[in-house]
């Protein structure tokens, strides 16, 4: 049942009209497991997951698990081969880019392995679809439909209005992501993964993992508190939206050095992105803002630093 769950992501991924009525047609006589199932019927193909509360509580262990053994293996390997001290291990993992970027890319590698083990091989299921990965959705013409072009630069602009929003924010102290732009290979390699690796990897976590799991799990307690099944996916979708728009920026909080101001806008482009997945029901829709976003912060970087020979910038 899992992999039939998984693998059916019809082209229109909103159909609670359709849904609803199959329920109310449903025969008086059912089983209790069926009537189970059919609890399930008013939310959209693209919230139906298979994972549960459970595989994510195991998901969140193994992301904590892993991100402090990366982190030890790292400062394992400087303390010992470099015969550096505790205080210059931290310095050098928290402000060489090479480091950084390591320590990141290996984890969220990680976590993708952990999640295609666990949703893909042991369930026989198609990794990328069950997590929201496919083409734009809609029972329209294809002259019609969502153009991929028009995320991309919506994502480029919003990055514009962030950066310019940001003017206005004074961190209290130096952010340990300014060191990294000290160093011209160092800022050319962040900007590297955050075109290549980082819109992939956080879609896929954020949009297409945590999101449906819960705007699905929030919709079914309003269900079941008697809402309407649009009322319900209202409710499931805006909830899941906040939630993993908070999240998305609190992961960035460390490099900001948890400036309020900027955790908050990057908390909203978060939740813009999550916004974008849920209207459309893919997460491509996300990934294509993330990427333009990402890929107009690298070339804006690079033409204010002369193609990433003149740094630091200057304030």
């Amino acid at each position: 049942m899992a992999g039939e769950a998984m693998t059916s992501f019809p082209d229109d991924p909103h159909g609670v009209e359709e849904a609803s009525a199959a329920h109310s047609e449903a025969a008086p006589g059912e089983s209790a497991g069926s009537a189970q199932l059919d609890a399930r019927e008013f939310l959209p193909e693209d919230l139906r997951v298979s994972w549960s509360w459970l595989h994510f509580l195991i998901f969140f262990l193994f992301a904590f698990g892993s991100l402090l053994g990366v982190q030890l293996a790292f400062m394992g390997y400087l303390a010992s081969a470099r015969h550096l001290p505790l205080k210059q291990v931290e310095q050098l993992l928290m402000t060489e880019a090479s480091w950084v970027v390591g320590m990141q890319t290996l984890w969220l590698a990680g976590l993708l392995l952990f999640l295609y083990v666990t949703l893909g091989i042991l369930r026989e299921a198609p990794f990328w679809t069950a997590l929201g990965w496919h083409r734009f959705p809609g029972p329209v013409p294809p002259a019609q439909r969502p153009n991929a072009w028009r995320y991309f630069f919506s994502g480029s602009a919003l990055s514009a209005l962030v950066l310019l929003g940001g003017q206005g924010v004074h961190p209290k102290g130096k952010m340990p992501i300014e060191e990294i732009f000290k160093d011209p290979h160092g800022l050319l390699l962040l900007m590297g993964m955050a075109v290549l690796v980082a819109p992939l990897m956080e879609e896929t976590l954020f949009r297409g993992y945590l999101y449906p799991l819960l705007a699905g799990k929030v919709a079914g307690l309003a269900r079941g508190m008697g809402h309407d099944p649009e009322r319900a996916l209202r409710i499931g979708r805006g909830v899941s939206i906040v939630v993993t728009g908070g999240l998305f920026g609190m992961m960035h909080g460390m490099q900001t050095g948890w400036t309020l101001g900027i955790v908050g806008m990057l908390s909203a482009v978060g939740m813009i992105f999550t916004y974008a997945r849920a209207r459309t029901g893919t997460v491509l829709a996300s990934y294509l803002l993330h990427l333009g976003y990402n890929s107009a912060l690298a070339v804006l970087m690079a033409i204010s630093t002369g193609g990433f020979r003149h740094v630091p910038l200057d304030h």
